[in-house]
Parts: structure tokens; C-alpha cells; sequence
């Protein structure tokens, strides 16, 4: 396995952003669950990954595919009260950071409720309207 995906899945449930910032690309892309845009930019899709695992809990990965630069790793975890089970999808550059996060998940209810307590989180973080600009 990558070292960069091995790291990935001791750092990502903590929610510490400086952990997440050092696996990304200056340049990384990451598509949330939530809506259809883009954050670019290690600083906000640190902030953001930072965010979401304060958010998610119980959060593990359960089955990790891939080889080379392309990887899927499953997970489960809950919002609140509610199950989740999604895919982070990964694209690893010639440096072997992050340059591609793409996140799916479902349940619809889980996904809604994980936007909501992100839109609280980023609301109280004042960084979040310089990288409103990061959204593309």
C-alpha cells in the first residue's frame, strides 16, 4: 500500500487539520458530498477535511482498493445519530500527495445533516471567507 494512504487513514478520522495539510497537494482538488463544486488549495481542503472529522464519528475505513496513483477507500461512520457509509476516491501526484479527494456518500438524510453541521462549523471559522474564493 502507498505510504501516503496508509498515513491517510490514521490522520483523517482525528481531524487534525496539520496532519491532513501534510498528505495534500499545493494544488489539491476536493469534491465534497454535500454539493456539486470544488475546493482547491491545500490551506481551505485541509480546513474543510479538518472540519469534517470533528464532524464524523465512529468513522473507519473498512475496505481500501487501489494501486499506483488511484486509490478507493471505504468507510463508515456516523452524523450524529445517523449511519453513513460512503468512498473517498484518490488520485496521488508524481510526489505522492493528494491531488484528487472526491468524496460519495449516502444515506441522502446523513449527507443533509453532515452539510448542516459543516455550514455551523464553517460559519464560526473566519478563514472560511478567504476561502470562499478557493471554491470553484
Amino acid at each position: 500500500m502507498h505510504p501516503t494512504i496508509e498515513r491517510m487513514q490514521e490522520v483523517v478520522a482525528k481531524g487534525d487539520e496539520s496532519l491532513i495539510h501534510e498528505l495534500l497537494a499545493e494544488d489539491v482538488q476536493f469534491l465534497p458530498p454535500t454539493y456539486y463544486s470544488t475546493w482547491t488549495g491545500r490551506a481551505p481542503v485541509a480546513a474543510v477535511l479538518g472540519h469534517v472529522g470533528q464532524v464524523f464519528s465512529e468513522f473507519r475505513y473498512r475496505r481500501i482498493m487501489g494501486d499506483g496513483k488511484d486509490w478507493a477507500l471505504e468507510f463508515q461512520c456516523k452524523v450524529g445519530e445517523l449511519d453513513a457509509v460512503g468512498v473517498d476516491l484518490i488520485t496521488l501526484n508524481d510526489d505522492g500527495l493528494i491531488q484528487t479527494f472526491e468524496v460519495a456518500m449516502r444515506p441522502y438524510k446523513t449527507v443533509g445533516a453532515l452539510r448542516e453541521a459543516m455550514m455551523a462549523r464553517v460559519m464560526k471559522d473566519p478563514r472560511f471567507l478567504e476561502f470562499r474564493n478557493a471554491l470553484s
